[in-house]
């Protein structure tokens, strides 16, 4: 066995290296030879190949579906979030307490990307104020008159 001395910049490198050795020492102790040593086909060595890519396919859907899982899981949670308790039977997510409504301006664009101009609608549940609040307030004019 043939030893070596390497300085690595990057630990990722020599992470990568270090399982490289690992690996090659699974494959002496499996098969009892190196790679270079392995007098086989070139067929044999495409199907090995063909083989461990194959393998590798399948680990990155179940990756994929690992993400996609986790993905769901936190929409789910943000979405949990987002609701408000009104009172102890009644909830109403926080997002239709006030609608917006979003509409392009027409006008010149400045800056990047586009300008939206936005109206609150008012909520469904409105509180009511005693008259003597209201009046101070001056929420609803038209009911002054």
């Amino acid at each position: 066995m043939r030893k070596q001395e390497i300085e690595f910049r990057d630990p990722v490198v020599q992470s990568v290296v270090n399982k490289f050795v690992d690996r090659s020492d699974v494959g002496f102790a499996k098969y009892g030879k190196t790679m270079r040593d392995d007098k086989s086909d070139v067929f044999v060595w495409l199907n090995h190949l063909q083989e461990e890519l194959m393998d590798a396919t399948l680990y990155l859907q179940r990756l994929k579906e690992e993400i996609s899982d986790l993905r769901e899981e936190k929409a789910l949670i943000n979405e949990l979030n987002e609701i408000d308790i009104i009172d102890e039977f009644v909830f109403m997510p926080k997002k239709k307490e006030k609608k917006l409504k979003q509409k392009k301006c027409s006008e010149q664009k400045f800056g990047r990307g586009d300008h939206y101009t936005f109206t609150i609608d008012e909520p469904k549940y409105q509180r009511t104020l005693s008259s003597t609040a209201n009046s101070h307030l001056n929420l609803h004019p038209e009911d002054n008159d």
